[in-house]
């Protein structure tokens, strides 16, 4: 089946093929040509991605693949800076595609107020002038609840926020319930948060982990061992993994790939940079 869409009630759109599940909206001037744009943009994204899904399955060395496409290339661009770490460009695959509709919306419709596309929870976001978005925090999708939010401006340089965690639609190395990153753009958010997602990590007995290709035959991850279960843990045992996650996070700040952060496991947090939580939940907060 090819590409699908749909509108729903409350004025989004709803665009489908394959794995790619997208909700967007534009607001301002020129919104309806810009979700025209998007709708056109999506036809051939993920057959054009699969032409070349055996390079970007491929972790990444020393040169560069020979990627063509232009979300190939966005999610090569996301993932580059992160070589040194076994690291495939599939790690921004959501993000990348979310920034590519998004950036077909905005070439179409110059003056939108505000838009985004979100990818599965990936989001590629723009906000003009005096506009803001807010965006809230759902770390536990089994028990969903607002955990945190925050409201973003034209000059917080944010363009992408994205999650990654052992519960999520992709594996994780590591043992985050959510590790959620905001950043320039959807596609380094989400890389970066593969990356802090991994390093949040732990043994113990609680912990089921198994080869990637025992869990998807094809998974890009080989047999480096993904998280597929973690049972209650000791307070010291979730700190010490929270602090490993915020040490990456905070050096992929200070590195300037990221603006903030929030990583959570067993009902608690580490916050790196501008996010706020409610006061009545447990958290721990990191700058």
């Amino acid at each position: 089946m090819g590409p699908v869409g749909r509108p729903l009630a409350d004025g989004r759109l709803h665009f489908q093929h394959g794995p790619i599940d997208l909700v967007l909206r534009g607001h301002g001037p020129g919104a309806d040509t810009a979700h025209r744009a998007a709708w056109d943009r999506f036809q051939d994204i993920l057959t054009v991605l699969c032409d070349e899904l055996d390079l970007l399955r491929r972790p990444l060395g020393e040169t560069p693949p020979d990627l063509r496409g232009p979300v190939a290339r966005r999610m090569l661009d996301a993932c580059w800076p992160h070589r040194a770490v076994y690291l495939t460009p599939m790690a921004a695959v959501a993000g990348s595609v979310a920034d590519e509709v998004l950036a077909a919306m905005r070439r179409a419709a110059p003056d939108l107020t505000r838009a985004f596309v979100n990818n599965g929870g990936d989001i590629a976001l723009h906000v003009a002038g005096d506009d803001t978005l807010t965006a809230g925090l759902v770390t536990d999708l089994a028990a969903p609840a607002l955990d945190g939010q925050i409201t973003i401006g034209a000059r917080d340089g944010i363009g992408g926020i994205a999650t990654s965690g052992w519960r999520g639609r992709s594996h994780s190395l590591g043992i985050a319930d959510a590790a959620t990153v905001l950043a320039r753009n959807a596609a380094t958010a989400d890389a970066a948060a593969t990356l802090i997602a991994n390093d949040c990590t732990a043994d113990h007995p609680a912990i089921r982990r198994l080869p990637a290709r025992a869990v998807k035959d094809d998974s890009d991850l080989g047999d480096l061992p993904v998280t597929v279960d973690v049972g209650p843990l000791p307070p010291d045992v979730v700190a010490a993994a929270l602090a490993r996650g915020a040490a990456r996070a905070e050096q992929l700040r200070r590195d300037g790939h990221i603006v903030a952060a929030s990583l959570a496991l067993q009902g608690r947090f580490r916050i790196i940079g501008p996010l706020a939580l409610p006061a009545h939940r447990e958290h721990v907060a990191c700058r």
